[in-house]
């Protein structure tokens, strides 16, 4: 079984695919983290996320503790992984990660929670539930800015509403896997919704398109 959850930053995918795992008893694999490594490597080393060459060694070398830096929660190494992100070598090495993650949950689970940009579209296009989130920029800022505070970082509401507009731009307009919603996905717009009623919301229609 599998649950794929995409949509922009900041739209809820993190909570919803956390609660769903945790219902279903299912593996969780947040794929944002994947190329938040990947650019956490290359800035790490003052290299330039959008060079190709660069981007795809530090893909390539990408380690599972990688993925636990406290580093990847930043948002200058959020604007580095959507860079990496639309570069196609780069996204071809983590490509087939998340489609074994997908096939093959660990820890003996017996489905797979999702979360990412192009999980619906091009990871697991088969998946039986695809889950499209969306919130407008504003209220997605606003959320963006909050947990940043709550972390303990200091967030400006403009910048991070700017930076976040130049993501949106590079995830819907890249030539490789754009950020869209899959043609048989639910797609909840989360702007004026809370966490149970997406949670319910999202309930509902795995649901039916499992009940037969």
């Amino acid at each position: 079984m599998i649950i794929a959850v995409d949509g922009p930053a900041a739209s809820g995918k993190g909570e919803l695919t956390q609660r769903l795992a945790k219902h279903f008893n299912y593996a969780r694999l947040d794929t944002g983290k994947l190329y938040r490594a990947v650019g956490w490597r290359v800035i790490s080393v003052g290299g330039d996320p959008s060079d190709e060459t660069t981007a795809t060694r530090a893909a390539k070398g990408l380690t599972a503790n990688d993925l636990e830096a406290p580093e990847l929660r930043s948002e200058i190494v959020a604007e580095a992984a959507s860079k990496v992100a639309a570069i196609a070598a780069v996204r071809a090495v983590l490509v087939e990660f998340q489609r074994a993650f997908a096939a093959n949950p660990p820890d003996g689970k017996s489905g797979a929670v999702i979360d990412g940009r192009d999980i619906g579209t091009t990871i697991c296009p088969d998946a039986p539930c695809k889950i499209f989130l969306t919130a407008d920029i504003e209220v997605r800022a606003e959320r963006r800015v909050n947990q940043l505070h709550e972390q303990g970082t200091v967030a400006i509401y403009g910048r991070v509403l700017k930076d976040m507009k130049e993501r949106d731009s590079r995830d819907t307009t890249r030539s490789v896997a754009p950020l869209e919603p899959a043609e048989d996905a639910l797609v909840l717009d989360t702007s004026k919704m809370n966490a149970d009623a997406v949670f319910t919301a999202a309930l509902e229609f795995i649901a039916s398109r499992t009940s037969d």
